[in-house]
């Protein structure tokens, strides 16, 4: 398991930024994909998607998920959320690539991934932390941006720090790891202005027996 001390890796003039936030180890790059890769991406992943929009119990009270959303992965890595069972659809070409590249890139081997779209401003995610027992203790998450960019809210679970915003622009990788999810929520709000169609791929490593 890796920790906040493992340097990430590096093999391109790409490089990830240090975003320096307390109680977290969150680094970012905006143009891990060129647009034209990014682009190429965005339009396989929209039409070879499984998508659904499954029913999520909030409160007591049965909603539909305010996105679209996939899981994929290796066989046995089930994942569990909001009251929900995900077992993940095989591997797409197009996903086995882009996992390749970013295991590549930054040392990390992920077995899964959760596929979001969000297809406009309406689209959103809660404030939450990816905690799940099935990640174990201080999981480290890829998360790869593509199409409109989208506003990634940050709030502290216990300390007044200030909230943190980041554009997560088309093409561009962000890592959460350390202890980012046990100190930090994040989400992604609804947003009133015309914005276009955002694929949010959130690799992980989900611990199997």
């Amino acid at each position: 398991m890796h920790t906040i001390e493992t340097p990430m890796l590096f093999d391109s003039p790409r490089t990830l930024e240090s975003l320096g936030i307390p109680d977290a180890d969150i680094r970012f790059v905006h143009d891990f994909f060129v647009p034209l890769e990014a682009n190429d991406y965005f339009k396989r992943l929209t039409t070879d998607t499984s998508w659904t929009q499954p029913v999520l119990r909030v409160w007591g009270k049965d909603h539909l998920q305010p996105r679209l959303s996939c899981w994929y992965g290796d066989p046995d890595a089930v994942y569990r959320f909001s009251g929900k069972t995900f077992r993940p659809h095989p591997w797409t070409p197009a996903l086995q690539c882009i996992r390749h590249k970013i295991q590549g890139a930054t040392g990390f081997h992920f077995n899964s991934v959760l596929l979001n779209l969000y297809r406009d401003g309406h689209d959103s995610i809660g404030m939450h932390s990816d905690n799940e027992p099935e990640l174990g203790p201080m999981p480290v998450i890829a998360s790869l941006s593509l199409g409109a960019t989208r506003i990634f809210r940050l709030k502290h679970r216990h300390n007044a720090f200030a909230p943190v915003s980041i554009a997560l622009s088309n093409g561009s990788l962000l890592i959460m790891a350390g202890q980012t999810q046990e100190r930090w929520m994040h989400g992604v709000r609804k947003d009133t202005q015309d914005i276009g169609p955002r694929i949010n791929l959130t690799f992980r490593r989900i611990l199997t027996a």
